[in-house]
């Protein structure tokens, strides 16, 4: 896939080094999110297409154009529903993780908002071309630059962790978006937030991944007190009725699983060197 999802307005801003490690949006990026939000929900549909094959993309989305008092942006719609492939979709997981994403402040998760097209309801996602993928990054042998290592680990610490939370099952590298100056954000949530007993049991990243390790070695403070903050009513508060009270339940489950996962690992490696 030649072209990626991601906000516009990152590329507006520069970055500092501090913000870098735990937030990939800026904090003048962050307080664009609900005029975005109000955009996709309000904005007329001037243009609409389905480019990817079947083969990219299983849940054949379409490419909405659209424009607002003479702003014209594209947006990434689906409303798949269901067992597809082998796996259950659902478009309503591509909103309620952004909206959690949103409340626990990881800020990678571009603006997503429900939308009617063609007389059905949707999610819809700004669009625009970033840097390459992650699966480019391998395939073109491309290094990330030494003083950029840090950071970018830093937020693979912080993708795992969140996928661990949504049970995202399905982070392929397609879905690694890696801006110009070396920031992560992540698309494609429609296979998360399982139900099923091994995602209440096992974190998906852990010692036993079957890649090999892949480990939460580093965490913010303050996440993973937003973390120990959640709860049904605050869950389902910040995702209004895009999660069922059953999802949410196994969230709060996985959420126990990380911390507890979390202690051991402190106590292995000391709190200063995982919690920052």
């Amino acid at each position: 896939m030649k072209k990626y999802f991601l906000i516009a307005l990152i590329l507006a801003f520069s970055i500092s080094f501090h913000l870098q490690v735990f937030a990939q949006f800026t904090e003048e990026e962050a307080t664009e999110k609900e005029k975005w939000e109000e955009f996709l929900k309000t904005a007329e549909i001037i243009g609409q297409e389905q480019p990817f094959s079947d083969r990219e993309a299983v849940t054949k989305p379409w490419v909405l154009t659209l424009e607002k008092d003479g702003v014209t942006q594209k947006s990434l719609w689906k409303n798949c529903e269901g067992r597809m492939r082998g796996f259950v979709e659902n478009w309503r997981w591509e909103i309620a993780a952004y909206l959690l994403d949103k409340h626990l402040g990881l800020n990678m998760v571009p603006p997503t908002v429900e939308k009617r097209f063609q007389n059905n309801a949707g999610s819809c996602q700004l669009w625009v071309d970033a840097k390459m993928s992650l699966k480019d990054k391998y395939e073109q042998n491309i290094k990330t630059p030494s003083y950029k290592i840090f950071p970018w680990n830093r937020a693979l610490y912080l993708q795992r962790a969140f996928d661990n939370l949504i049970a995202n099952e399905d982070r392929h590298q397609n879905q690694f978006l890696i801006t110009e100056d070396w920031r992560m954000i992540l698309i494609d949530h429609s296979r998360s937030f399982r139900t099923s007993g091994k995602f209440s049991k096992k974190l998906i990243y852990d010692e036993k991944y079957k890649e090999g390790p892949r480990l939460m070695k580093q965490l913010p403070r303050a996440f993973v007190e937003k973390l120990k903050g959640l709860s049904q009513e605050v869950i389902k508060s910040a995702v209004a009725e895009y999660l069922t009270d059953k999802e949410i339940e196994y969230v709060l489950l996985r959420r126990d699983l990380i911390l507890k996962w979390l202690e051991n690992h402190i106590k292995k490696e000391g709190e200063d060197n995982v919690l920052y």
